[in-house]
């Protein structure tokens, strides 16, 4: 089992930034990827961005190139999401989620982050 505990949400202006962290525990050493997802209320929980733990190939949804960085501290097994130039439509609540096969699915979730931004 992988424990996931995100931090860092909050409410900002527009244009503003903030950085969220996701500290993994347990066990940890089969993790392949870990990425970050958003859900607002009435939607379809969203890809955000992922990276490879090992190499650190990163992916990005289209509505966030450009202004969010996905990073991870392997010795912390923290991963990292700034979040720079933010705007309205980024309000949702932020999940962690790690996996640890190649697939498209996630094994393990966070219980999620609000990150809120007002214009």
């Amino acid at each position: 089992q992988v424990q996931l505990v995100e931090s860092g949400g909050g409410l900002v202006q527009a244009g503003g930034s903030l950085r969220l962290s996701c500290a993994a525990s347990g066990r940890t050493f089969g993790t392949y990827r870990m990425g970050w997802f958003r859900q607002t209320p009435g939607k379809e929980r969203e890809f955000v961005a992922a990276i490879r733990w090992t190499g650190g190939i990163t992916a990005y949804a289209d509505s966030v190139k450009g202004r969010f960085t996905i990073s991870r501290d392997n010795a912390k097994n923290t991963v990292y999401l700034q979040m720079n130039s933010l705007k309205p439509e980024d309000t949702a609540v932020y999940y962690c989620a790690a996996s640890q096969t190649p697939g498209l699915l996630y094994d393990y979730w966070g219980q999620g982050t609000q990150v809120t931004v007002s214009s």
